[in-house]
C-alpha cells in the first residue's frame, strides 16, 4: 500500500475513529485502525468488539492495499508534523513508513486478518432522519441513563420508533428524559432498541449538524450511515421498561422560569454540596422561588429568582446536579416545571416534544 494524503484530512479520520479505542486494550489489534487504500479513499476503521466507527478521507492512491495501525500513536505522530503532504507507504510485513518534509517514521503494524468483521448496513434503509436532529435529541435525553451495570438495560437510550415518531428515552430510575421527533417509516419498521451509552457518545462525537442519516437495523445490531462516516453497534439485550407509567399524568401547579436564571441560581447554590449532601432545595411562592442548600460542616447558598406562579406555595428537594443537567441541553428560553407536592415527582417541559421527570429527595 502507498499513498499520499494531506495533514488536515488524515488527523480529520484519526479524530473521527480513534475515540472507540480503549487506552488499554486486552488484545493488540483493538489498538489499531483498520487502513484500506482504494479508489482515491483511504478508509479507516475501529472497533472495541461492541462499536465500530469507519470514515473515508480523500487520498492519492498509488497502490492500493489494506493492513492495521496503532490508531493513537500514529495520530500523535500526525498531529506534530509540518503542514505538508504526507507519504504513507506500508509493507508486505505491515511495517509502515511516513515521509512528511524533513521528518521520516517507521511504525510496526499487525496483519489485518486479525482485524475483527465489522457490520455493514443492510441494502436497504430502514429510517432515515436529519443528523443535527438526532444529535440533539441524544443530548436531551444520554445523561439521564443508568451508570450501574446490575441494571444492564437502563446502560443506554431506548429508540422507539412507533407510531410515525421516534421517541427517545434514558432513565436511572431517579429521574427521566424523553424527547419526540416525528420520523416517516413503514408499519413493519415499528420497532424498540436499547442504544448502549458507548455508542451514544461516538454519535454525539461525529454527528454533523446537518445532513441526512440512514438507519439500519438487524437483530442485535444497528448501524448509522451519514456521508463517508459509518457506526455500528451492538443493541443491549433485554426489555426496557414501561416508562409511561413513572410519568404523572397531572400536576396541580405549574411554574414558569427562565431556563438560564434557574441554572445560574442552582451552579451558585450547588457550590456548597457534596457526594453525601446533594440536595437543593426549591420553594415556589407568589411569582418567586428561593432556592436554597444547606450543607452541615460547610455552610448555606441562597438564592431569589423571580417566576411566573402563582399557586400554592411548595418547598420541594431536589437533587442540584440532576436538576441541572436537562437545562444545560436544552435551548429553550423557558422551561416549566409542573409538581403536586413536596413528595411527589416534578415534571419539566418546554417549548418541545420534551418531558424529564424527577423524584424528590427526603432532606430533613
Amino acid at each position: 500500500m502507498k499513498l499520499s494524503v494531506t495533514k488536515a484530512a488524515l488527523l480529520e479520520g484519526l479524530h473521527v475513529v480513534q475515540n472507540v479505542v480503549s487506552v488499554r486494550s486486552t488484545l493488540p489489534i483493538l489498538s489499531n485502525a483498520l487502513l484500506t487504500a482504494e479508489d482515491d479513499k483511504l478508509w479507516l476503521t475501529t472497533t472495541d468488539l461492541e462499536v465500530s466507527v469507519r470514515c473515508a478521507i480523500e487520498a492519492d492512491i498509488e497502490n492500493s492495499g489494506i493492513s492495521t495501525l496503532p490508531v493513537r500513536r500514529l495520530s500523535s505522530i500526525v498531529r506534530e508534523l509540518p503542514d505538508s503532504a504526507i507519504t504513507l507507504d506500508i509493507d508486505e510485513n505491515d511495517v509502515a513508513t511516513l515521509d512528511c518534509s524533513s521528518s521520516h517514521f517507521k511504525i510496526i503494524g499487525l496483519n489485518q486478518e486479525e482485524f475483527p468483521p465489522i457490520s455493514s448496513p443492510e441494502e436497504k434503509s430502514c429510517y432515515t432522519l436529519d443528523q443535527g436532529v438526532f444529535r440533539e435529541m441524544l443530548k436531551k435525553t444520554s445523561y439521564a441513563a443508568s451508570t450501574d451495570e446490575t441494571r444492564f438495560v437502563l446502560n443506554g437510550v431506548l429508540l422507539s420508533f412507533r407510531d410515525g415518531k421516534l421517541t427517545m428515552v434514558a432513565t436511572d430510575g431517579r429521574r427521566l428524559a424523553l424527547v419526540e421527533n416525528e420520523v416517516e417509516f413503514p408499519d413493519e419498521a415499528e420497532a424498540d432498541m436499547i442504544l448502549p451509552s458507548k455508542a451514544v457518545q461516538e454519535l454525539l462525537h461525529v454527528l454533523e449538524d446537518e445532513g441526512n442519516m440512514n438507519i439500519y437495523s438487524k437483530e442485535n445490531q444497528i448501524v448509522f450511515e451519514f456521508g463517508d462516516v459509518m457506526v455500528a453497534s451492538k443493541l443491549i439485550d433485554g426489555t426496557y421498561p414501561n416508562y409511561r407509567q413513572v410519568i404523572p399524568n397531572q400536576c396541580e401547579e405549574r411554574v414558569t422560569i427562565e431556563r438560564d436564571v434557574l441554572l445560574t441560581a442552582l451552579k451558585r447554590t450547588s457550590l456548597l454540596t457534596t457526594e453525601k449532601s446533594n440536595a437543593t432545595r426549591l420553594t415556589f411562592a407568589d411569582n418567586q422561588l428561593t432556592v436554597v442548600t444547606n450543607t452541615p460542616d460547610i455552610g448555606e447558598a441562597r438564592e431569589t429568582v423571580a417566576v411566573k406562579y402563582s399557586g400554592k406555595e411548595i418547598s420541594v428537594a431536589f437533587n442540584s446536579e440532576f436538576m441541572m443537567d436537562p437545562l444545560r441541553n436544552l435551548t429553550s428560553d423557558e422551561i416549566y416545571i409542573e409538581m403536586t407536592d413536596e413528595l411527589s415527582p416534578g415534571v419539566m417541559k418546554c417549548d418541545i416534544p420534551f418531558l424529564y421527570v424527577l423524584m424528590p429527595m427526603r432532606v430533613n
